[in-house]
Formats: structure tokens, sequence, C-alpha cells
């Protein structure tokens, strides 16, 4: 036997012979993990800043401290946008955000956050855990060093502030519209100038009139944004984005190099803030619709149905080609299709049949 492995024996023999002398279990300490988590959001974002320090101090709660994170907002560690490459490099092991940020990486990641026209919240989960949506977003990502979960969806979100009445898709044309994602390509097609512009910068381009309209969330987000204050219009449904989902990423090598426990409560940790994202949205955006129109006076519109068809249309057209863009862009298209066309004839004679019945509450678009 080699002289240090036999005196890393001995040490081990020894801390364990103290224990026992002194009365003690024989117990050798786990080793301890510290994180960084950085996100897309800006600093005290209800919900979804709430929803990345939410778990990370549920992590440290079920692993009894054996794995604390520590979580920066949007540019107090790295900016908004640089979250990707932070978690991919190593920078940082975890971050928070949502997959259609990264379409300049793959294209096939924007199905994994909003598809235009395509599932809800109820829908995107069953794919995720019921389909095969989050195996192929794992196969995705393990190409950049990365593993997703699932963080919970924003439900349907709304169709966006416009300074102008949109009365048909002409009026896309020539506007300058911050809207991510297939959603903006779609928008692209009609003649629209598209940003990816940060959450903490909306207001202020909107307000300068660097941008004409903007999608956000919902109306606790936008609400809380101050977006009724520099744009006239509120027009829904979120045609774009019919159940957002946000996300966890983790750095694969720090992922890997816990135990197989911490792994195990990161994961449920993950699932837990799921449905807890959910549930947030689904209690808060109707208190908010309710202020926003009767305290401020928002002028609630809905996009005219030839609009949406036009859309809709349009979108086809848009899914085809990004899908053809990458191979993992083909494959995720083609089972996110398959999918919805699966369960789309039980939503028609639940969901939708009941929704048709029950009353709308007091809110009306004007």
């Amino acid at each position: 036997m080699e002289r240090r492995d036999f005196l890393k024996k001995a040490g081990i023999g020894a801390a364990v012979i103290a224990t026992s002398t002194l009365g003690g279990p024989y117990v050798i300490a786990s080793p301890k993990f510290q994180w960084k988590m950085v996100t897309t959001w800006p600093p005290k974002m209800p919900v979804l800043q709430d929803g990345a320090e939410r778990l990370a101090k549920r992590i440290e709660e079920l692993s009894e401290e054996r794995l604390k994170i520590q979580v920066y907002a949007a540019g107090e560690l790295v900016p908004a946008m640089g979250i990707f490459d932070a978690v991919s490099q190593g920078t940082v092991e975890c971050g928070m955000g949502a997959a259609y940020y990264w379409a300049g990486k793959n294209p096939a990641f924007q199905w994994f956050s909003a598809v235009p026209f395509g599932l809800n919240a109820q829908g995107m989960a069953a794919w995720f855990h019921a389909g095969n949506g989050l195996k192929l977003w794992e196969e995705g990502y393990k190409a950049f060093n990365l593993i997703p979960r699932p963080a919970g969806s924003t439900g349907v979100q709304m169709g966006g502030w416009f300074n102008k009445k949109i009365n048909s898709v002409e009026d896309f044309k020539g506007l300058k519209m911050r809207i991510p994602g297939l959603g903006g390509k779609v928008l692209a097609k009609l003649g629209t100038t598209v940003t990816l512009t940060p959450g903490g910068e909306i207001f202020t381009n909107l307000e300068r009139g660097v941008i004409d309209a903007t999608e956000w969330v919902g109306p606790l987000h936008d609400l809380r944004m101050g977006f009724h204050k520099v744009a006239k219009y509120y027009y829904y449904p979120g045609w774009h984005e019919p159940g957002t989902y946000a996300e966890f990423m983790f750095n694969k090598k720090a992922y890997e190099s816990l135990p197989k426990d911490l792994q195990a409560i990161v994961d449920a940790a993950c699932a837990e803030m799921e449905g807890w994202l959910l549930a947030q949205f689904e209690s808060q955006n109707g208190q908010a619709l309710e202020e926003l129109v009767t305290k401020h006076n928002v002028q609630l519109l809905k996009f005219p149905d030839d609009v949406l068809k036009k859309l809709k249309e349009i979108n086809q057209e848009v899914l085809e080609e990004e899908a053809k863009k990458d191979p993992l862009g083909i494959k995720v298209n083609e089972d996110f299709k398959k999918f919805q066309k699966l369960i789309g004839s039980w939503g028609a004679i639940s969901e939708m049949a009941y929704y048709n019945q029950i009353a709308v509450g007091g809110i009306q678009s004007k």
C-alpha cells in the first residue's frame, strides 16, 4: 500500500474513532455546494424573479443547506440576454429565462417556450411530461452543456400594447414592435420591424418612440411595468404566446457533479415551481386586468377575427420555414404538431366547450 493511501485511510479511521470515542454517530460529512443563478428578469419582477428566488430557497431547505444558490437578476452579474452563454460556459451554474430567447443558438428552442396558435399551459405541460417535449429539449441543450427543466407557464398571454389600432394586417406594416420568438417572425413577414428588448428597457423605449408597440406577459406584469402610461390600446388574445413556458437551465457538468439525491432535490424543486408559477399567474392576472380597465381606463380591444385568421395562415408558413433550418427543428415541429392534434379533439369537448358556457366576468372590451 502506498504511503499517501495509507495516511488517507488512517485519517478517515481516526475521524470515525474520534467521533465514536466522543459518543457521536458514525457520520462522514456530506459535501456542500454554493451555486450562482442568473435570470433574464428585472430585479423584483413578480412571480418570475420571485420564482427563481423561491427555487433557490426550496432547494436549500430540501437539501438541508447542502446546496445553496445565490440568485442574480438581469444585469446584476451578467446581461439579461447573456445568461445562456454564462450557464453554458460554466461561469455560473444555473439560470432562469425562456427558451425562445435563444433562437439564435438553434431555431428549435423556440418550440420549448411558445408556439403561436399552439398549445396552452396544460398542453405544454402534457407535451413535456407525457410526450416527447422534455426529451427533445434535453437533446437540444445537451450540445451546449446544459440541462433544461420546465419552470412553469404564464398561461395565455395578452396580445400587446399599441399606439395605434389594429384593424387589418396592413396595420402591422412599418410598426416597430418588441416581440420575441416565432410570433415576432410572423409579424416580420407582415412588414413589422421586430426587436427583442430586455424587459427592463421596454418602458423607456416605448415612451421615447423607439418602439411603437410591445408585448410582455399579461396584466399582472404589464401593470407593474406601467405600459398603460405610454400606450393607448391593450389587445387580446395572445395568439403568439398561448401557453408560454419559462425555463430553468443548469450547467451539465455542475448538475452531474451533484450526488444523486441532490440531483433529485433539484428536479423536485423545479417541478414544484412549475405548478406554483402558473397558479400565481392565474390568480393575479384577473385582478390586475380589472385595475387596468376600471382604474386606469385602459382601452381593452380584441384583435379582429380576420386579422387572427391571417396571422394563423402566416404562422403555418413560419413554423415550416423555421423548422427546416435545423434537423432538430424538423423533429421538434413534427412531434409538436402530432401531439397537438392528438389532444386537440379532447380540448374541443372539454375546456373549450366549458368556457363557452360559463359567465365571462364584468370586464368587457371596448
